[in-house]
This record gives C-alpha cells, sequence and structure tokens, in this order.
C-alpha cells in the first residue's frame, strides 16, 4: 500500500542510521521500525542489566558511600576556592 507519511527530523536520521548500518532500502528500513515498534511487549527481548563485582574491601564503609562522597566534594570545593578558581 502506498501513503505519504511526514516525518520529523529525529525520526528520519534514525532511520537513515538504520539503513546505512544495515545496507537496506527506506521502504525496508520504514517497514522494519513499524514493525519492531507495534509488537506486542512479550515479543520484544526483554531488557537485562549485567552486572560485574567489584570486589569487597572491608576498608571500606559502604553504607557511608554518600558521606564519603560529600566529603571527598567538599575538599575538591575548598581546593578549587584557594586555587581562585
Amino acid at each position: 500500500m502506498r501513503t505519504t507519511v511526514t516525518l520529523e527530523n529525529d525520526t528520519m536520521s534514525l532511520l537513515k542510521e538504520l539503513m546505512q548500518r544495515e545496507d537496506i532500502s527506506f521502504k525496508e528500513a520504514v517497514n522494519r521500525a513499524i514493525r519492531q515498534g507495534l509488537r506486542p511487549a512479550d515479543r520484544r527481548r526483554r531488557f537485562r542489566q549485567r552486572t560485574y563485582s567489584m570486589g569487597f574491601n572491608p576498608a571500606i564503609p559502604y553504607d557511608k558511600a554518600l558521606q564519603l562522597a560529600g566529603q571527598l566534594e567538599d575538599q575538591e570545593l575548598l581546593r578549587k576556592l584557594a586555587a581562585g578558581k
């Protein structure tokens, strides 16, 4: 079926990227994007957060991380003020 659609600039940029990356035509890119967007959620690829072990150091008080970050930020601010920045 032939129809006229007005695409916004950001959408057109995404389609152009897809066309170049997959070496496909404009028609194929539009159809693929619409199919992916309209596919039921249960058939879409599920997001899975990857986690990595960062090790454990008993000398670091992890329950006080925000307090430590605040202290480091205060020290950096004082250093910048002393340097006249």
